[in-house]
């Protein structure tokens, strides 16, 4: 399996504003922390640890970007 990067999601903006619900009133640690937990069970969820490095690899890229 190759990472998928095209989008592949339905109601995409529905999933990000859920996403920005989970972090309303949440310190900056514990926001922290739930990026964390969500990840790992992302993560988990994917089960291929070259898909998940691939993702890893290519987050880095985007951030060297920014």
């Amino acid at each position: 399996m190759r990472l998928n990067t095209e989008a592949n999601i339905v109601d995409a903006d529905g999933v990000y504003q859920k996403l920005i619900d989970a972090h309303q009133g949440l310190t900056d640690a514990d926001s922290m922390a739930l990026n964390a937990r969500l990840i790992l069970l992302l993560i988990n969820h994917v089960g291929d640890k070259a898909v998940v490095s691939e993702a890893i690899d290519a987050a880095r890229r985007q951030d060297a970007q920014s």
